[in-house]
């Protein structure tokens, strides 16, 4: 991060004649070219996204930055420079490149793993898999609203079996109405999640000045009159990375060829005796874009990471030997996380109580119509950013109602979905660890452990059901990646009303897009049979299999999980006391928090290893050394996902498993 970071460059700066504050002009980023090449690319990266994740069960869009995005951006840089020699106007400038690189994220974000791959699947599973046996008819059939799932049987026939087409009259218009309400409810979520991030923005990007790792290689491949590829080291890197990935690839077609494992591995079989045993899963990796990116992250940060990782594990061996290893749900590490993730997000709102009153200043000015000159600089206007908080969420709370849930549950569900969105927001821009799944730590699993299943009504658990496709774990979150357009809007002074407009387009777009090729694809090869019927069948059957454990066997108030979520809240204070009392104190919050997470499980060692290099680094070389090492582990990043891609795309057209970089 550069010294005069978020200071306007004096060529984007004019003076009006009725005011002498400077008005702010922006970069066009959503240029008539950026917009129809971002339409043609968004089919094409949905389609490979489905044939890594859907046919492959490889999972791009779970690390971050987007292997898949950053792959098409270099590309299309390549492209523009070929082609900016036969004319200038064809050439992309930054803002354009960095504007298709957001509307990428957004739409790869949607089409994910954790979100509408899931949605797709979920809509007509209980009414092709009610038997008898499972008495899902009896159980919730009638619950499920009919405008937001597809219950004719004839439809889903061939949805399921395949060989058929999307395109008949039947099958488009069944399908239409679900698609319509939830096209409209993914937009409405994402543009809430925009509102409060325009209200965040100026604390956590100018103020506190968050580091956002994540986006430090798209930057400095797209910097105007980079030296990133020119840089030697950056070279080096790309190279060792590249290497790499060419050597595993010709193990996976030739096994004779060594094999460099980089790739997580499991050592718990190391670890048979007592009390070690308790540790569970132990995995080693060493993935040369996640030491490259990690090197990015404030050392600090580095070190709580794999410290609390370890201390966590420790904590299940202490259970073990004090007997309370096998008491049910010990040691409660998702209650200890949502408790230590709420006090980090008490402690960022403290922080900015100041940016509170500017935002309350600017939301008054605004309704009075007063003029806010500074308000050019967001992506929306304080007043417009409260409007729209508050009917996006008369729009969920009307949505949801109508869906069947309880009228109380809503906002304490909505309310704790946008807060843990805002906590990961905050975690990526200040951590920028590549990874961060919350699995079990989510809205409906947060309200059943508060009051208990018994007290939902059969109709409010089944609305929880649906709303699983948002809320099965937050690894692809959309709401980081608005944050970080909106950063990238900064950095490169691309007008925010363009990143705005672009998020949004890529929202309605992206949303559609997925819908389409999902179905179209299923159709035709039958979501139950071949390649597909693993991922379509899975997770339809883990909700609804939820669905019948909540109405079978009602369960009350977890009171330990409450304590061990308090004990989280206390854990979280005491560390953050001990660094404002002791500058020297090596320790944060973030990395307890993280410590049970998938992401930390995968990724500790490649954690560990960075930090080493780093403090290294900074001790024999201090500040200047590291500056000049960034462009090396970024080229680790890049050469990865380069070769990576590569592979990917060689599976697809070959029909075969080559190597795979991740995970």
């Amino acid at each position: 991060m550069t010294g005069n970071e978020g200071v306007m460059a004096p060529s984007l700066q004019t003076h009006s004649a009725e005011n002498s504050s400077p008005v702010f002009r922006g970069e066009r980023g959503l240029t008539p070219k950026a917009f129809v090449i971002a339409m043609l690319l968004i089919p094409l990266n949905v389609f490979w996204i489905i044939q890594l994740e859907v046919v492959r069960y490889t999972h791009p869009t779970l690390i971050h930055p987007l292997s898949n995005v950053i792959f098409i951006i270099f590309w299309l840089m390549v492209l523009s420079a070929v082609l900016g020699k036969l004319s200038p106007t064809l050439r992309l400038t930054p803002p354009e490149l960095l504007t298709i690189y957001v509307m990428l994220c957004i739409v790869s974000s949607l089409c994910s793993h954790d979100m509408m791959e899931i949605l797709v699947t979920i809509l007509g599973h209980p009414f092709r898999f009610a038997t008898s046996e499972n008495e899902w008819q009896q159980l919730f059939w009638k619950e499920l609203p009919t405008w937001l799932t597809v219950q004719d049987t004839a439809v889903l026939s061939g949805y399921y079996e395949g060989q058929s087409s999307l395109y008949r009259k039947a099958h488009l218009t069944t399908w239409a109405v679900p698609v319509a309400w939830w096209t409209v409810f993914i937009f409405v979520l994402m543009f809430v999640m925009l509102c409060i991030n325009t209200l965040l923005r100026l604390q956590w990007t100018e103020r506190e000045r968050l580091t956002y790792p994540i986006i430090q290689l798209p930057l400095a491949m797209t910097e105007t009159h980079t030296s990133f590829f020119k840089n030697k080291l950056m070279w080096a890197g790309f190279g060792i990375a590249a290497a790499i990935s060419i050597l595993n690839l010709l193990n996976s077609i030739y096994p004779a060829v060594p094999y460099l494992p980089v790739k997580r591995q499991n050592i718990h079989q190391y670890f048979t005796g007592r009390p070690w045993n308790a540790m569970g899963g132990v995995r080693l990796s060493f993935y040369p874009f996640a030491i490259g990116i990690s090197f990015l992250i404030p050392l600090d940060l580095l070190f709580s990471c794999w410290v609390f990782y370890w201390i966590y594990k420790f904590e299940l061996m202490a259970g073990s030997v004090l007997g309370v290893r096998n008491l049910p749900g010990y040691p409660y590490a998702d209650a200890q996380s949502f408790g230590a993730y709420m006090v980090l997000l008490g402690t960022a709102a403290w922080v900015g109580r100041t940016h509170v009153k500017r935002i309350f200043t600017g939301v008054v000015d605004g309704l009075r119509g007063a003029s806010r000159i500074d308000m050019q600089r967001e992506p929306m206007p304080y007043h417009i950013a409260c409007l729209g908080i508050v009917g996006g969420m008369l729009f969920l709370t009307m949505f949801s109602y109508k869906a069947g849930m309880s009228l109380w549950v809503i906002p304490i569900f909505f309310g704790l979905y946008f807060l843990l969105a805002t906590m990961i927001a905050r975690l990526r821009a200040e951590l920028g660890f590549l990874v961060h799944d919350l699995h079990r730590v989510d809205p409906h699993g947060l309200i059943v452990t508060a009051f208990g299943s018994q007290r939902l009504t059969t109709r409010t658990k089944a609305v929880f059901s649906l709303y699983m496709f948002f809320n099965r774990a937050y690894r692809a979150h959309p709401m980081p990646q608005e944050l970080e357009a909106l950063k990238i809007s900064e950095r490169r002074q691309i007008h925010p009303r363009h990143t705005a407009a672009a998020i949004l387009i890529a929202t309605f777009v992206g949303a559609i897009v997925v819908f389409w090729l999902l179905l179209d694809s299923y159709y035709r090869h039958g979501a139950e049979t071949g390649y597909y019927g693993p991922w379509a069948l899975g997770f339809g059957r883990g909700v609804y299999r939820q669905l019948e454990n909540w109405l079978n066997y009602p369960q009350g108030t977890d009171i330990p999980a409450l304590i061990f979520m308090g004990g989280g809240v206390g854990v979280s204070l005491g560390l953050i006391l001990l660094r404002t009392r002791f500058l020297w104190w090596p320790l944060h919050p973030l990395g307890y928090a993280m410590a049970n997470s998938w992401g930390m499980s995968n990724l500790w060692s490649c954690i560990f290893v960075a930090y080493v290099i780093k403090a290294l680094v900074l001790h024999h070389g201090g500040l200047k050394a590291y500056r000049r090492a960034v462009p090396f582990f970024l080229g680790l990043a890049l050469g990865d996902y380069i070769c990576g891609s590569l592979w990917s795309i060689s599976s697809i057209l070959a029909n075969t498993t080559l190597y795979q970089f991740w995970p």
